[in-house]
């Protein structure tokens, strides 16, 4: 069996992810708020209420202190001459292998949020589907692009 990936995904993203996890809690508070509307005006059950703020609160426990966590923890990369080397997941643990013959280009990408935090995110587009490395520091993001970059063009070559 081929190796783990030992490359890791900067640990500055907890705070971005954590920041996303806040506003995603908000939109799920959205809910019990609409249904506290329809108990003022129809009548419905005081039970689902308090159900759907427990789901809020445990929603926004995991999304904001354990998720982030979890998903950095389990982030790995590696870069190959001939391929890049892709493992992310929490329960379901995915590893994608992608030929570098397979890639038509690449590129970085950098949200406000990232950028606030100094990272970047390098976009792998192949024919089939577009894979990402997050997280990365914007210098690191940047070799990392020209080297797979570099590296498929020479396998494109090789053809």
């Amino acid at each position: 069996m081929r190796p783990l990936p030992n490359q890791k995904i900067s640990k500055e993203v907890l705070p971005v992810w954590r920041i996303i996890g806040c506003f995603e809690t908000l939109i799920y508070g959205c809910l019990p708020i609409g249904y506290f509307f329809l108990l003022y005006y129809f009548e419905f059950p005081t039970w689902i209420f308090w159900l759907l703020i427990i789901m809020v609160i445990v929603i926004g426990i995991l999304k904001v202190a354990i998720i982030p966590t979890l998903l950095w923890k389990k982030w790995r990369y590696e870069v190959y001459e001939s391929e890049v080397d892709l493992q992310f997941g929490i329960l379901v643990v995915k590893r994608v292998l992608i030929p570098m013959i397979r890639v038509q280009h690449v590129d970085t990408r950098q949200g406000p949020l990232l950028r606030r935090y100094g990272l970047a995110t390098v976009t792998i587009t192949t024919a089939a589907t577009v894979h990402q490395i997050p997280a990365l520091s914007e210098d690191l993001a940047s070799e990392l692009r020209d080297q797979i970059s570099k590296l498929a063009t020479e396998a494109d070559e090789d053809v």
